[in-house]
């Protein structure tokens, strides 16, 4: 019995070898390598060495090397078996179960076939990309996304011609048998009645291949209109979805000496970037990042930059991996390049210097996620605060050294505008317990951070419920950001509905309206008991409305102004000089607005206070 060779080979994939050689000898880096007194044999002068790119290590004293694994047998002094177990530990695998030496015979000659066959159809696409006629369309989209020719050949690749059996044929003539075919992933059977079909029709080919450098797997992009942009390959004997990365065979040792690596999603947008000088890069093969994928990057870099498409389901994928990345102790930063470029688009139209330059002022991880929790939400509600600091914590929880935690917890705080020491305190010890309770957070920032009423919306209110004249003359004159994140907010609402519905507001009716409302309940005994002068014996009740209205709208010009100071300050950070200029000259609008008001008017500065 033994473990499946698949294991083993993805066991020393992910075992980063510095990283275990490390809890038993203290290395010392030199040049590419790192360097150490043998733990093998006695000597004064370091001649043990350890190459993370070649995954090996060797003394040149007493000539041991080999794997991680070789190096924990020699080590523990035991037998393999013990020494994957212990490897397994230290990366995290869990141990499957063993199986027989036959079944791992047939699974490994299985592996070899797929990679022979892809072997033979990589060879014969390449070729169909240069000389078939039918590919001009290829060699046009190629061109025309500016890709040379030496790049076409760094990355091999090539075109699969639209046919149903062409590449099958091929095969049979390269000496493949049906079955062979069949477990390759290269054809597709047919639903009803025998035989296959060609998966790969009328495409542009792009080969994945492993760290050694072998083609594992296929992506198809269409060249037509097409609802399938991508077709890949299934999972084959050679080929596990989730455990490779895209381009890695090319750039992991221009990663390993940059010690960072830049993560994007699709085929061209590491592609592009290659052929643009810019080596340290990886693609997540167009599906969610996973942990056997961090694993595999760990051993290279320990810091990533995530460069996805800046649209909806680009920023939903960057917030997924960040999560990933940050469990396994990766120092994450963010990159959203401008108008929602991807990183093709963007290097192809202003050049490799101004990504670079862009990629440099990556945003920390925990700025990019305070952003998109932030967008579409107001602070000012306390329910969607609420949310916005559910959104952020699972990313502060997720990093593993306290002192990183801290700090970046202390970040979103001050960016969610939670200012409560208390309650700080609480969503602090709440992210170092190892009880998550998912309603915690929730319940928390509602107690504490309620919108309390001002007196200028109490007063309007009073005004408003006492006298069907003002509601008649000032309700239908009322715009929804007058009132939408005022703590009475819920009144209002109730107030001007039913007035364009001919109905006269009372306790009851307006309780049930703004049923679940907190403030309303609370609140609304008082303001229909409050006493409000007659209409004959006090004329500037019109007058008391407007300096209630100018107080409310006083308060929200400032506090956008205070948001967007907050935003300028953060489009200069990203260098986005549109964004400033944008943001500026509505600040200047607001700023001007803001001194039409009275500037002595006391309920004014009263709530501004």
């Amino acid at each position: 019995m033994r473990y499946p060779q698949t294991f083993v080979d993805d066991l020393r994939r992910q075992a980063d070898i510095v990283r275990v050689v490390q809890d038993y000898v203290q290395l010392k880096k030199k040049g590419a390598n790192w360097m150490a007194c043998c733990p093998f044999h006695k000597e004064k002068t370091p001649s043990f060495s350890v190459s993370p790119t070649k995954e090996i290590f060797y003394c040149f004293g007493c000539h041991k090397g080999g794997s991680v694994l070789n190096f924990v047998m020699e080590i523990e002094r035991v037998a393999f078996p013990e020494a994957i177990k212990i490897v397994a530990d230290k990366v995290g695998m869990p141990l499957p179960k063993m199986v027989d030496d036959g079944r791992f015979e047939v699974r490994r000659q299985e592996a070899d076939e797929v990679i022979q066959l892809n072997g033979w159809a990589l060879e014969w696409w390449e070729k169909q990309l240069e000389t078939n006629g039918e590919a001009r369309i290829a060699r046009e989209y190629l061109e025309g996304r500016e890709i040379t020719e030496e790049t076409r050949k760094t990355f091999r690749l090539g075109y699969s011609p639209d046919s149903w059996e062409a590449l099958s044929s091929h095969l049979k003539q390269k000496g493949a048998t049906q079955s062979q075919i069949d477990r390759s992933g290269l054809v597709v059977k047919r639903e009803e009645g025998s035989g296959s079909y060609d998966r790969f029709r009328g495409r542009l080919m792009i080969p994945v291949f492993d760290g050694q450098g072998r083609p594992i797997a296929f992506g198809g992009r269409t060249l037509r209109n097409e609802d399938a942009k991508y077709i890949n390959s299934p999972e084959t004997a050679a080929y596990v979805k989730g455990r490779n990365l895209f381009g890695l065979n090319l750039t992991k040792d221009e990663i390993r000496r940059g010690e960072f690596a830049i993560l994007v999603e699709g085929f061209l947008d590491l592609i592009v970037p290659f052929q643009f000088g810019i080596r340290n890069i990886v693609a997540s093969l167009g599906t969610a990042l996973t942990g056997d994928q961090v694993k595999l990057l760990s051993r290279f870099a320990r810091k990533v930059v995530v460069n996805y498409d800046g649209d909806r389901a680009g920023v939903q994928a960057a917030k997924k991996s960040i999560e990933i990345l940050l469990a396994e102790d990766i120092e994450v930063k963010v990159l959203v390049l401008p108008e929602k470029a991807d990183p093709d688009e963007f290097i192809r139209k202003f050049g490799a210097a101004e990504y670079q330059k862009r990629r440099a002022k990556a945003q920390p991880h925990i700025q990019f996620v305070i952003e998109n929790a932030l967008r579409d939400r107001s602070l000012h509600r306390p329910a969607e605060k609420a949310e916005a600091v559910e959104e952020v914590l699972p990313y502060i929880r997720a990093v593993k050294s306290r002192i990183q935690k801290r700090e970046y917890f202390d970040m979103a705080m001050d960016g969610l505008q939670i200012n409560d020491v208390s309650l700080r305190r609480e969503l602090w010890h709440s992210l170092r317990s190892t009880n998550v309770d998912p309603d915690g957070a929730r319940q928390k920032i509602l107690r504490r951070t309620g919108v309390k009423p001002t007196v200028a919306e109490q007063q309007l209110l009073e005004l408003l419920l006492a006298n069907e004249n003002l509601r008649r003359d000032v309700l239908p004159s009322l715009q929804k950001s007058d009132y939408e994140d005022l703590a009475t907010a819920a009144i209002f609402t109730a107030l001007i509905e039913m007035e364009a519905e001919g109905l006269e507001p009372n306790f009851e009716s307006l309780r049930e309206r703004a049923e679940g409302d907190q403030v309303t309940q609370e609140l609304l005994p008082m303001l229909m008991m409050a006493e409000v002068a007659p209409e004959d014996e006090k004329k500037d009740l019109r007058l008391s409305v407007e300096k209630c209205l100018d107080a409310l709208r006083l308060v929200n010009i400032d506090r956008r102004i205070r948001e967007l100071s907050a935003e300028i300050a953060a489009a200069e950070r990203d260098g986005n000089d549109v964004k400033v200029l944008e943001l500026m000259s509505e600040y200047g609008g607001l700023d001007r607005l803001r001194k039409s008001f009275e500037p002595q008017s006391q309920l004014a500065q009263a709530e501004n206070r």
